[in-house]
C-alpha cells in the first residue's frame, strides 16, 4: 500500500524562523528517507542540476561523483554542500564510479559524444541508469544503446525531461487522456531562445561533439511530437543553417559549425503531419506546442524573459467549436520546484526515476523512445545537408547497412 500523501511546504521547512522545529515535531517539514543511492557521472551544469534535484526530492541519495575535469568536481562539491548534509565520494575512475558497491543506480551526464562509451562501461554494472539526452550523437550510437537496453537486466531511462514541463504535461493530458481535440491530425512545435551556453571544452559549439543542433537540442521536441503523433515517422524534410550565433567563434583553431535555426516537417505513418521551428538567436525563451484534431485545438506555451529575471509563465488553451466549452488556464509547478531546473521538468523526471527504482510504472522516456527522437533528428539533419526529403524506411535501412 502506498503511503498517504503529505504536503512538503518546502518554503516553511527551510525558513530561518522554523529551525527550532526538530526531531519528532517535524511532520509537514519531515523529509523522506532515501531508499536508493546513486553516483553521478559528469558534474557540469546538468550534472549539478541532477544532484540538486535529487537532494530536493529526497528519495534518492547522491553518494558519489566522477568527472575528468577537476574544476567541475570542485564546483560540484561546493554546490552540493549548500543543499546536502553529507560529503560526496569522489571517484578516481569511471569504472570505480560504476562498480561502486555502495550505490544501486547511476546518472550519466557527460558530454554528448561520450555517451556511448560511458554507457558501455556503466552497463557492465547491471544497475539502473538515467542517461542524459541526447542518448547518442549518431543514429548508430543510438542503435548501440538501444541494443544494450533491450537485453539489460535493469532499466535505462533517457533524460528527455521536456515531457514533464507543466504546459506539455497538461497538453498531453488534454490530447491523449481527455481526447479534447478528437483525432490528432496536425502538430506544430517551436522554440525561440538565446544561443547555447558555454561548456567545458566548448563541445556544444561543434557538430562532431554535440551531434548537431537538431540532435543536441531538438531531440526533446521530436520526442514530444512522436508521443503525440503516436505513430512511426514516415518522411522528414528540413532546412537549417548558421546565421548569427557563433559565426565568429573559434576554439583550438576550429570554427564553430553549429546550426542556430531550422525548420522541420515530419509526416507520420498514420498521416499526422508535424512542423518544428527553431531559432537560437532570440533575446528570450519562448516555446509553443499546437495540436489540431478533428474536434478542436490545444495550444500550450511557455515564456521566460531572463533579461528581466521573471519567472516562467505558461498556459494551455483548449479551443473547441460550438458543441463544447473552450478555456484557457495558467499552469505551473510550485516556485521552488520550477527554480530547481528546467522549470520543474527535471524534478518530475527524478520522480519517475525514483518510481522506477521502487518498481512502479512510469511514463519516462525509454531507450526505444530515445532512439526514435534521434532517428527523426538524424533524418532532419540529413535532409538539410542534402536538400532532399528523407524516406525514413530507406534512411534507416541505409544507416543499418553502413554500420555493418
Amino acid at each position: 500500500m502506498n503511503a498517504p500523501y503529505k504536503p512538503r511546504l518546502r518554503y516553511f521547512e527551510a525558513a530561518s524562523g522554523q529551525r527550532h522545529i526538530t526531531g519528532g515535531d517535524r511532520y509537514i517539514y519531515d523529509q523522506p528517507v532515501a531508499r536508493h543511492t546513486v553516483n553521478v557521472i559528469g558534474t557540469g551544469t546538468i550534472g549539478q542540476e541532477h544532484m540538486r534535484v535529487a537532494s530536493m526530492l529526497g528519495r534518492v541519495r547522491v553518494h558519489g561523483i566522477y568527472d575528468e575535469a577537476p574544476e567541475s568536481v570542485a564546483v560540484a562539491r561546493e554546490e552540493f554542500a549548500s543543499h546536502a548534509s553529507h560529503d560526496l565520494v569522489v571517484h578516481e575512475s569511471l569504472e570505480s564510479a560504476c562498480e561502486d558497491p555502495d550505490v544501486d543506480a547511476l546518472i550519466v551526464c557527460t558530454p554528448n559524444h561520450t555517451h556511448v562509451d560511458v554507457l558501455e562501461v556503466a552497463a557492465r554494472s547491471g544497475k539502473p541508469i538515467l542517461l542524459e539526452k541526447p542518448m547518442a550523437t549518431t543514429l548508430a550510437g543510438a542503435k548501440r544503446i538501444l541494443d544494450i537496453a533491450t537485453g539489460y537486466p535493469s532499466f535505462i531511462q533517457v533524460g528527455l525531461q521536456y515531457r514533464y514541463k507543466a504546459p506539455y504535461v497538461e497538453a498531453r493530458h488534454e490530447v491523449i487522456d481527455r481526447a479534447s481535440v478528437g483525432s490528432v491530425k496536425m502538430l506544430s512545435m517551436s522554440e525561440y531562445r538565446p544561443p547555447f551556453l558555454d561548456k567545458v571544452g566548448q563541445w556544444n559549439k561543434f557538430n562532431q561533439f554535440s551531434g548537431g543542433t537538431l540532435v543536441e537540442k531538438c531531440c526533446h521536441y521530436f520526442d514530444l511530437l512522436n508521443l503525440l503523433a503516436a505513430a512511426p515517422p514516415k518522411r522528414v524534410f528540413a532546412t537549417s543553417g548558421q546565421a548569427v550565433a557563433f559565426t565568429d567563434f573559434n576554439y583550438d583553431e576550429q570554427q564553430s559549425d553549429i546550426d542556430d535555426h531550422a525548420l522541420v516537417v515530419i509526416e507520420y505513418a498514420n498521416e499526422v503531419r508535424a512542423q518544428f521551428a527553431l531559432n537560437m538567436f532570440s533575446p528570450h525563451f519562448y516555446e509553443e506546442l499546437v495540436v489540431c484534431g478533428d474536434k478542436g485545438r490545444v495550444v500550450a506555451n511557455e515564456r521566460f524573459d531572463f533579461l528581466r529575471d521573471e519567472v516562467a509563465r505558461s498556459s494551455v488553451t483548449i479551443e473547441r467549436d460550438e458543441t463544447a466549452p473552450s478555456r484557457k488556464a495558467q499552469v505551473g509547478y510550485a516556485r521552488l520546484i520550477e527554480q530547481s531546473g528546467h522549470h520543474g521538468a527535471t524534478y518530475f523526471e527524478h520522480v519517475a526515476f525514483a518510481d522506477q527504482l521502487d518498481g512502479k510504472p512510469t511514463d519516462c522516456a525509454t531507450a526505444e523512445q530515445g532512439y526514435w527522437s534521434i532517428a527523426v533528428a538524424a533524418a532532419a539533419q540529413a535532409s538539410s545537408d542534402q536538400g532532399v526529403c528523407i524516406d525514413m524506411d530507406s534512411f534507416l535501412k541505409q544507416q543499418q547497412g553502413a554500420q555493418k
